[in-house]
């Protein structure tokens, strides 16, 4: 089974675009998020996901309740990356909104048992 990150036939005959052509090249997005935090679509985003690329409009459907940008990545089988580009694209754009971890805010290291749950989740999937 191939990935966003393959250039290749996705078992349903169509290809997927490398991940450097989802996120135009770029390695970060101007908006640092980490990767628990979660985000939610805003009604902003509801009226533009007809107008949206594929990954962005299946971001949309994703966020209708709080996730976090590491199940965003791993829904979307793209490399955690390309995920925090695009949230942090659309956050930034208005179409997402995010609940960034009290730590992250505060400057501080974020809390094991919470990687570890994050973690287990991904794996989970």
């Amino acid at each position: 089974m191939s990935t966003f990150g393959d250039d290749a036939d996705d078992g349903g005959g169509r290809f997927k675009p490398r991940s450097y052509v989802i996120t135009r090249g770029r390695t970060k997005s101007t908006v640092d998020l980490p990767l628990e935090t979660l985000v939610k679509v805003t009604p902003q985003g509801v009226s533009a996901a007809p107008r949206l690329a594929l990954e962005r409009k299946k971001i949309v459907s994703l966020c209708s309740s709080p996730i976090s940008i590491a199940e965003v990545s791993a829904h979307l089988s793209v490399p955690l990356g390309v995920a925090r580009v695009l949230v942090g694209d659309m956050t930034e754009e208005g179409y997402l909104t995010s609940f960034k971890p009290q730590h992250a805010m505060d400057g501080e290291r974020p809390d094991l048992k919470l990687l570890e749950r994050v973690l287990n989740g991904l794996q989970a999937l």
